[in-house]
């Protein structure tokens, strides 16, 4: 008996304090370099809550092996870089990254990559207060091969409330608005090859379907969504049908807590009725946590 209470006490006490030295690394690293992110927002219109959620989790707080021995927060590989490297197993074996004498030159050069690649200048017509179509840009534009990146950006920012850094104007925006496509007055991304904006503050699929020129019941076909269904900021909205199966590289998608098949469908540009068809299931089933679907 005393064995049994000695371990549900850890099973009970072991996670929180494992969580409370998360936070207090988290906390720690945003205290160190919410002043260089604001700066940076200053000087080239990224949001603060961004470039902070991403040198977390990029870094693991500052504490990876890039972050401490190469001083790369935001994991930029080498490309065209003249400076120092540092190599790291990441996709493959030995992959050359970017190596900086101070973290400070991390999160300049993490701004300078963004501004200077053409496939993140659609990201700079959205205001630097729109954290969720950032995260969502980010991830649509490449930067990382985790279908789930966008969402553990915004978890990181609302968890930590990094938004309240996005108060600043950019001094200057790198853009160039006549080349970037819009619907709607809103930034045109891809996911599994087919277009999609991501919805802000206000937006309904009627105001979308007006703005965009698209049927409103359309854009509720191409997206699943019910009559009755509503937009948040930070919905994906699909300007086309969906795919019948996922991409290439992403063959499955392991369940994380809080995810619904719908959101999974919308993460992957699947149609939500192929999800179900491939994995088996009945419209009554959900998704149980750790279960591994099938995307294609």
């Amino acid at each position: 008996m005393r064995l049994f209470t000695i371990l549900t006490l850890l099973t009970l006490i072991v996670p929180g304090l494992l969580g409370q030295t998360r936070d207090q690394l988290y906390n720690a690293y945003i205290d160190q370099f919410h002043s260089i992110a604001t700066a940076q927002q200053r000087s080239h219109g990224i949001p603060a809550s961004i470039i902070l959620a991403q040198g977390l989790l990029e870094s693991g707080a500052g504490r990876s092996r890039l972050a401490t021995e190469g001083n790369n927060h935001f994991g930029i590989k080498c490309h065209d870089w003249q400076g120092k490297k540092i190599y790291h197993d990441d996709d493959e074996a030995n992959e050359c990254f970017r190596k900086y004498n101070h973290a400070r030159e991390s999160f300049e050069d993490h701004s300078f990559f963004l501004t200077t690649r053409s496939r993140y200048r659609s990201l700079f017509l959205l205001p630097s207060t729109d954290y969720k179509s950032w995260a969502h840009g980010l991830k649509a534009a490449g930067y990382a091969t985790d279908p789930g990146y966008a969402a553990k950006l915004i978890d990181i920012i609302e968890r930590y409330q990094l938004y309240r850094f996005d108060h600043y104007q950019p001094e200057n925006v790198p853009i160039q608005p006549d080349e970037i496509p819009m619907a709607g007055g809103h930034p045109i991304f891809k996911s599994n090859g087919v277009k999609m904006i991501v919805a802000r503050s206000g937006d309904s699929f009627a105001s979308l379907a007006a703005a965009t020129g698209i049927r409103e019941d359309r854009l509720r076909y191409y997206n699943d969504a019910p009559e009755h269904a509503t937009l948040r900021p930070g919905s994906i909205v699909y300007l086309a049908k969906k795919k019948k199966k996922g991409a290439r590289a992403y063959p499955v998608h392991v369940v994380q807590a809080g995810e619904s098949l719908y959101g999974i469908s919308q993460n992957y540009g699947i149609q939500l009725i192929s999800l179900y068809k491939l994995n088996g299931l009945s419209f009554e089933q959900g998704a149980s946590i750790g279960q591994v679907l099938k995307l294609r």
